[in-house]
């Protein structure tokens, strides 16, 4: 009955934990240094971005030396994202803000659009249109550093 008791006590103080922190993208990025970062910006209502999804997930989950994360191009958060997330098996991290700002470039005004960054941190690519593996590796100079 004691160890009952503890038990649903741990449980019902887990619950008093706050709730995780956004993510900074700014620390994010820093973190992901010495890597290419492959940063999508995808909106269910996209056809092009739905098609290029699987790509993406390729490339993350294949490259080791390159990181994908995404961006959700109409802000949706909670369940919302997270439906869409499950609904288009996106495999890859999303951000909860958008990044455009902290890499020194406008909001993508077409989708989706694709940011590239070097692993010294350097945007060196912003692509225009659905990606495939092939584009993405090339554009990412193979995942070769």
């Amino acid at each position: 009955m004691r160890i009952t008791c503890l038990a649903l006590l741990m449980l019902l103080l887990a619950g008093c934990q706050p709730p995780a922190t956004p993510v900074n993208n700014a620390a994010l990025l820093e973190s992901l240094r010495g890597q290419w970062v492959v940063i999508n910006y995808w909106a269910k209502w996209c056809k092009p971005c739905i098609e290029e999804i699987p790509e993406l997930n390729e490339l993350d989950h294949l490259h080791d030396d390159i990181t994908v994360l995404g961006v959700n191009y109409d802000g949706a958060t909670g369940e919302d994202l997270a439906t869409q997330l499950r609904d288009l098996k996106v495999a890859f991290p999303t951000l909860e803000q958008d990044p455009a700002e902290l890499l020194g470039q406008p909001r993508p005004s077409v989708l989706p659009t694709t940011f590239i960054i070097n692993p010294a941190g350097e945007l060196v690519h912003s692509l225009v249109g659905p990606q495939t593996l092939e584009s993405l590796l090339a554009a990412t100079s193979g995942g070769q550093q």
